[in-house]
C-alpha cells in the first residue's frame, strides 16, 4: 500500500473516531427522555381531537355536525379559508377558531331560535388539517406539514420525503411532544419499525421529528467528498 493511500486511511479513521464520540445533541439536550410518548394533553388517544375542551376548529378542517332526532340535519361540512360553514336552515356560521363545545352552543341556540325546541348538536372532527408537524435533521425535505387523520410515524417521514440515506441514522429517529407541560422525547428505529418489530406510534399536531445524522456516515462522506478520486487511482 502507498503512503499516500496510508495517510489518507489514517486520516479517515481520526475523523471517523471524532465522529463517533460527538454527541448527537437532540437525545441529550433539555428534553425528557422515554421509552414512548402517550397522546398530548389537549388530544385523546382516537387521534380526532374528541373531547378536547381546549381545541380550536380551523381552516379546512372537516366538521360531521349532527342533531339528535334530526336525521335530515346531519351533514358533513369543510371549514373554508374564512373559518365559515353552511348548514341547512341556519345558513352560514364562524367556526373557525372556536373548540367544539362553543360550536355546539352556538348552533344549539340558532336551531332553537324558531327552528326546534331544546336541539342537541354534536360536533365531530373527522379530519383535522389545520394541525401541523416539524421534520428536520437528516431528512430529503425538511420542513413543516400538515397531517390529515390519523397518521403515524413512517406516514409523516414520507410526507418529506423520506430519510436521507447518505447520512441519516436510522436508529435515530427522535419524536418530541409537550405533555403535562414538559417537553418529551422518544427514539426510534425506522429499520424495526419497517419491519413491524415495534410500533409505529402515531403523530399528533405540533410534533416535532428530528432524523439524526449517523456519524459514521457523515465522516465518510465527507472524507470522500475532501479527497481527490482521481489522484488515487493515478497512484494506485
Amino acid at each position: 500500500m502507498s503512503r499516500f493511500v496510508q495517510l489518507l486511511l489514517s486520516g479517515f479513521l481520526l475523523l471517523l473516531l471524532v465522529a463517533c464520540n460527538s454527541s448527537g445533541g437532540v437525545r441529550s439536550g433539555g428534553v425528557t427522555r422515554a421509552d414512548s410518548l402517550p397522546a398530548p394533553d389537549s388530544t385523546s388517544s382516537s387521534g380526532a381531537y374528541q373531547g378536547a375542551t381546549d381545541y380550536r376548529i380551523g381552516a379546512q378542517d372537516l366538521l360531521s355536525i349532527s342533531v339528535f332526532g334530526v336525521q335530515e340535519l346531519a351533514k358533513d361540512v369543510r371549514v373554508n379559508s374564512n373559518g365559515q360553514i353552511s348548514l341547512p336552515l341556519i345558513g352560514g356560521v364562524m367556526a373557525g377558531g372556536r373548540t367544539i363545545p362553543e360550536l355546539e352552543s352556538e348552533l344549539a341556540e340558532k336551531y332553537a331560535a324558531g327552528y326546534l325546541q331544546k336541539p342537541q348538536v354534536s360536533v365531530f372532527v373527522k379530519e383535522f388539517t389545520s394541525q401541523r408537524v416539524t421534520l428536520e435533521g437528516a431528512i430529503s425535505k425538511p420542513g413543516i406539514y400538515p397531517i390529515t387523520g390519523k397518521t403515524s410515524l413512517i406516514q409523516a417521514i414520507a410526507l418529506a420525503g423520506g430519510v436521507n440515506d447518505q447520512i441519516a441514522d436510522l436508529g435515530g429517529i427522535v419524536l418530541m411532544r409537550r405533555i403535562d407541560g414538559k417537553r418529551m422525547a422518544a427514539v426510534y428505529d425506522l429499520r424495526q419499525m419497517r419491519k413491524g418489530a415495534v410500533e409505529d406510534p402515531q403523530i399528533y399536531g405540533d410534533d416535532i421529528i428530528v432524523v439524526e445524522q449517523s456519524a459514521s456516515k457523515t465522516a465518510m462522506r465527507r472524507f470522500i467528498e475532501s479527497i481527490p478520486v482521481l489522484g488515487i487511482f493515478n497512484v494506485l
